[in-house]
């Protein structure tokens, strides 16, 4: 299980398993619950780098970040991370 702080958003931790190349048992912690149950729900089984593509850049309202790009971040931290 990875975690993830995130900056600039709502949400206050994403937990989240990566199979291989495959998304996993994504949860955030704080934050809109309806919609990040749906992102969840939605990256759950994706390749990571196909989430990324989708996510990366995504702002909320005046914000220059949301849990989404977030959720990105953390995603390619964590690559970076197991690539060595």
């Amino acid at each position: 299980m990875y975690t993830y702080r995130p900056e600039g958003v709502c949400s206050q931790q994403i937990q989240f398993d990566i199979d291989g190349d495959v998304i996993k048992n994504v949860t955030f912690l704080g934050g809109c619950p309806g919609n990040l149950q749906g992102i969840s729900r939605l990256v759950e089984g994706m390749k990571v780098e196909d989430a990324i593509k989708k996510l990366e850049g995504i702002r909320c309202g005046g914000k220059p970040t949301s849990c989404p790009d977030q959720f990105a971040k953390a995603l390619k931290k964590t690559m970076t991370l197991i690539a060595g």
